[in-house]
């Protein structure tokens, strides 16, 4: 993913900045899709092209960059590095619950860049796998749960044990072709 793959989208006020980090990114192989030097234009071609990385002024005008790392969490599109003029640990605590993964203080150094980029999308990477296999496990869980409550109703309407009641919801399934979850759900649906 990271090199000619990656798309890029920067955004921020200062045209000669974003010259100089999109001449960055593209020496490295990285794909600049879209700029924009304001919130507005930002958020439609962001929505739009769904980048893989996300480079924002904090000081964008009209949406601030912080309010753009918000809707872009809302909608599930891109990490954000967010670009600012200083540290500053308010900025810090008003980003916990947005999509910046990283800061860069400006002036932008290259290797600072790269190596946060880099960064950021391997760190993305992560979240979302780490997200999917939480996903995975809560519908594991979810399922397990149904199957046991199906074979307790089996188990007391038709007087089975649990493992003939689990045996007879397998072959229904093999037999049906259908998924253990939907079997556990119709007799679930049957009995109450």
């Amino acid at each position: 993913m990271f090199g000619g793959e990656t798309k890029i989208f920067i955004g921020a006020k200062d045209r000669a900045l974003r010259k100089r980090i999109k001449s960055i990114l593209q020496r490295q192989g990285y794909l600049i899709v879209g700029e924009a030097e304001d919130g507005a234009t930002a958020l439609r071609i962001i929505r739009r092209l769904m980048p893989d990385l996300v480079i924002l002024d904090k000081d964008l005008p009209g949406f601030s960059g912080l309010e753009l790392t918000r809707i872009i969490k809302g909608d599930k599109i891109a990490p954000v590095i967010l670009l600012t003029s200083s540290w500053e640990q308010p900025l810090f605590e008003k980003t916990k619950d947005s999509w910046v993964f990283a800061f860069l203080v400006k002036p932008i150094q290259e290797g600072h860049l790269l190596s946060t980029a880099s960064f950021v999308l391997q760190a993305f990477q992560k979240m979302i796998c780490l997200e999917r296999q939480v996903d995975e496990l809560k519908e594991s869980i979810e399922t397990r749960k149904l199957v046991e409550r199906a074979k307790g109703f089996l188990m007391k309407k038709l007087s089975l044990s649990e493992s003939e009641a689990y045996r007879r919801m397998q072959q229904q399934s093999m037999d049906q072709c259908l998924s253990m979850r939907k079997i556990a759900q119709a007799i679930i649906s049957n009995y109450e």
